[in-house]
């Protein structure tokens, strides 16, 4: 039986032209070769966030349909509470301790800890939480778009929260 990864022998003239018609169309930003460098990633404040967590885009475009790969960087303390996510999600932690907990509350007592280079598989729809509870950590998320992201208690959405007026 061959391996999903193996390329078929192309014996006949069908298999040839299956391997052939195999080609597709380049995803978004993904059509020459390039590397982004640590440096070159762009941090940015995230409305769905607390305001000192960032989010850089790395590929794709998250807010449209099709691949994309994001990085998220939590400072020491941060807690994102209870949400979920419509996609599914593959979170690899790049630096420091990703700690996740499964739930619509928050419970410190039942998050566990990944260290950098563990990679995390999240079902869409999964309710969730984060703590950056031993520092900060990096996370890069691997999904198919449209991002989305909802809060299982709507007060706790940064979104929805208004500045006082002036």
């Amino acid at each position: 039986m061959q391996q999903a990864w193996e390329v078929a022998d192309c014996n006949d003239a069908d298999d040839e032209r299956a391997v052939i018609d195999m080609t597709r169309p380049h995803q978004p930003d993904q059509a020459v070769f390039r590397a982004i460098l640590p440096e070159d990633i762009d941090w940015q404040a995230f409305p769905a966030f607390p305001p000192a967590v960032r989010l850089a885009v790395v590929v794709g475009h998250p807010s449209e349909p099709g691949p994309y790969v994001i990085r998220v960087k939590a400072p020491g303390g941060t807690r994102l509470m209870p949400h979920r996510h419509p996609e599914d999600r593959i979170y690899t932690v790049m630096s420091g301790v990703f700690y996740i907990g499964l739930g619509e509350a928050f419970d410190g007592k039942r998050v566990q800890a990944f260290p950098p280079g563990s990679v995390v598989i999240l079902p869409g729809n999964t309710a969730h939480f984060h703590w950056a509870k031993s520092g900060e950590y990096i996370t890069q998320i691997t999904a198919i778009g449209p991002l989305g992201l909802e809060y299982v208690d709507p007060t706790h959405d940064p979104r929805l929260r208004h500045s006082p007026a002036s």
